[in-house]
């Protein structure tokens, strides 16, 4: 018994295009809707201008949250609440420099670290330069922690 099934071969120059679907085609919603037509409108607006040297302004608080997710590769902690961070200066036009130190000058990321900090910092919306400054002086020591980082480390 065979399976063979006839089956037919058809040449065509090209494919034809499927048709594309258009916003316009769409069946409008159910109900009247309260969002505009272009829903992405100030989408791309300019950051807010950034607090000059005040402490807790917006930008001052998105540079410390990106800090905030920068973790140390050897100790479960981001380097904000180790106490690697020792300033965030936010200045005209969104420069901002960051000084901090490191657990010990031997640390395996001393070379990568700074890098990686000023790569995070520049990427928050609003700031225009970010610049880092390690410095080992004061040397960092466990009483730098926060409670919370202290916390997660079984130290309190």
């Amino acid at each position: 018994m065979s399976d063979e099934r006839p089956f037919t071969v058809e040449e065509v120059a090209s494919p034809a295009q499927p048709p594309r679907a258009r916003v316009e085609d769409a069946a409008p919603a159910a109900g009247p809707s309260d969002r505009s037509r272009d829903y992405l409108e100030g989408f791309l607006k300019p950051a807010p201008p950034p607090a000059v040297g005040e402490v807790g302004g917006d930008l001052y608080e998105a540079v410390v949250d990106a800090l905030k997710d920068i973790y140390d590769p050897e100790i479960p902690v981001n380097i904000y609440d180790l106490g690697l961070v020792y300033g965030v200066d936010v200045g005209e036009g969104g420069a901002v420099a960051v000084t901090m130190t490191l657990t010990t000058p031997n640390c395996p990321v001393a070379e990568s670290m700074p890098g990686e900090v000023e790569l995070r910092v520049g990427s928050v919306p609003g700031v225009s330069t970010a610049e880092v400054a390690l410095v080992w002086d004061p040397p960092w020591d466990p009483q730098k922690m926060s409670d919370d980082a202290k916390l997660e480390l079984g130290m309190l």
